[in-house]
């Protein structure tokens, strides 16, 4: 099944699992815990596993041949890497397997008005991404509203496929109030990824008929359990 078909569908509990990336960004992550995100994604049927950069060679080879993408973080999880630092990740994580980018905007930049910086850093990962999928993390929970605005046009004006809420990693995590604003702004330019405390079924099906195409989620098991899991 396609993204794009994804939301389209009528979310359930028996496709609910297509919508996710089944995540663990932890840094004591452990080869065993990421053999067991694999093998939980394969039963699933998620949409991605989503890990850190040395971990893509070994879920490329224990996803071959399934439906179940390998998606990776760059510049994670605070997006203050240079550019180019970027870039490279970028480059050797698609040389390692990865088929999605997860990357960290220039979230200081941002907020120092620097605009054309954001906009190239982002530029600079797309062009090492070639055709793959790029989400832009905007760390929703750093920014005001215009902020989020700003950051989903510049995501957009460098091609990025998604905008995403959050890294997981700061005070507050996806909103149903952000992902709809996420939503009405890149409007038929990009899709919107809600990650950050999404827990269970409920709150997952709220940030899609919000207007999430993906899910970010470590707690996919909750989700995929079902209501009042």
């Amino acid at each position: 099944m396609t993204d794009s078909s994804r939301s389209e569908i009528n979310v359930n509990m028996d496709n609910i699992a297509g919508f996710v990336d089944h995540t663990n960004l932890h840094p004591d992550a452990s080869q065993k815990d990421i053999e067991k995100l694999c093998k939980e994604a394969l039963q699933w049927e998620t949409a991605s596993v989503c890990v850190n950069p040395h971990y893509v060679s070994l879920c490329d080879q224990l996803l071959e041949g399934s439906s179940v993408e390998v998606c990776t973080v760059i510049g994670f999880p605070l997006g203050a890497n240079l550019s180019a630092v970027k870039a490279f990740e970028a480059e050797q994580a698609l040389a390692d397997g990865a088929d999605e980018l997860d990357m960290v905007m220039n979230i200081g930049a941002l907020k120092s008005g620097q605009e054309k910086l954001v906009l190239e850093d982002i530029q600079a990962v797309k062009n090492a991404a070639q055709d793959k999928i790029l989400k832009v993390i905007l760390e929703t929970a750093l920014l005001t509203k215009d902020e989020i605005i700003k950051s989903c046009q510049l995501a957009c004006d460098a091609g990025a496929d998604f905008v995403k809420t959050s890294t997981g990693f700061a005070d507050q995590g996806a909103t149903v109030e952000n992902v709809k604003l996420m939503s009405k702004t890149v409007a038929g330019r990009a899709r919107v990824k809600a990650a950050g405390g999404i827990r269970n079924y409920e709150t997952a099906l709220k940030m899609i008929k919000a207007g999430a195409s993906r899910i970010g989620a470590s707690s996919t098991a909750q989700i995929v359990a079902g209501p009042g899991q």
